[in-house]
């Protein structure tokens, strides 16, 4: 594993920002001393953590950089999760955004906010990073969103991992409009949980998109087709495993492999 480090300067999308917000989403899906110690072995000494009814989050921080990292769902529960999706569009930071999620930021945003207050009273002017995998991506968008949108703190990028769609069309016209040139959402290959909720809820999707195809590489622009048929090829290679493939691009270990395999050098 190579040393911790971040472009903190950098706005565009970043390979090695983006392997360690991967590996931050990742982590977030330990235990509170797991991760306590994880991220002090990366010099991220200050950490603060998070839980309150089903959601968790961390907060990981040293004199140049904090991190939040929001807990996704476990592959167990992803069923049962998107069973929920059918929850109504409510009113956000912006247009309107899925309850549940909004719901459950709430559970921890209180003391999160007040944990990035304390960090940012101490004139470390660190760059401020948000992440999270699958269910924690919404979270970091929504928790973004309340920064940006509703107080105008300054945010430095966000990075997600298998996002489901977050707000309606408005939202994400309004955030991208703010955010979207440091808002990058990851996908990998096959995965369902990147399409859902659908568009036909009124439901759209924010910042730019990243795609990994099958074999883990990095695409740059493919056409609809090209998309199409790289899917194609995914489903294919399961065919003998039928429904499995979107549940297991979804994985965040295949998300992590991905982002190991693009880092420069």
């Amino acid at each position: 594993m190579p040393d911790f480090s971040m472009d903190i300067r950098t706005q565009g999308y970043n390979p090695t920002n983006a392997y360690w917000l991967g590996r931050a989403s990742a982590l977030a899906y330990n235990a509170e001393d797991e991760i306590g110690q994880e991220v002090d072995a990366w010099g991220l000494s200050d950490f603060r953590y998070f839980s309150a009814a089903d959601t968790q989050a961390f907060l990981a921080a040293n004199d140049e950089v904090i991190l939040v990292g929001f807990r996704g769902t476990e592959p167990t529960q992803l069923e049962d999760w998107m069973s929920d999706l059918k929850i109504n569009l409510v009113g956000g930071p912006s247009g309107r955004v899925h309850e549940g999620f909004q719901l459950a930021l709430g559970a921890v945003w209180p003391e999160l906010y007040s944990a990035i207050l304390e960090q940012r009273s101490q004139d470390r002017r660190q760059s401020l990073w948000f992440t999270g995998h699958s269910l924690g991506a919404a979270l970091a968008t929504l928790a973004v969103a309340k920064l940006r949108l509703e107080r105008d703190h300054p945010v430095t990028g966000l990075y997600t991992f298998g996002h489901p769609r977050t707000g309606d069309a408005e939202f994400a016209r309004i955030f991208d409009s703010d955010m979207g040139h440091r808002t990058y959402r990851v996908v990998h290959n096959n995965d369902v949980v990147a399409r859902v909720p659908f568009r036909s809820m009124k439901y759209s999707h924010v910042g730019q998109f990243v795609y990994f195809d099958g074999d883990h590489n990095r695409q740059g622009h493919l056409e609809w087709w090209e998309l199409l048929l790289d899917r194609i090829e995914g489903r294919w290679d399961d065919l003998f495993d039928l429904g499995t493939d979107g549940i297991k691009d979804h994985a965040m270990t295949q998300y992590v492999d991905c982002l190991e395999n693009d880092l420069p050098g």
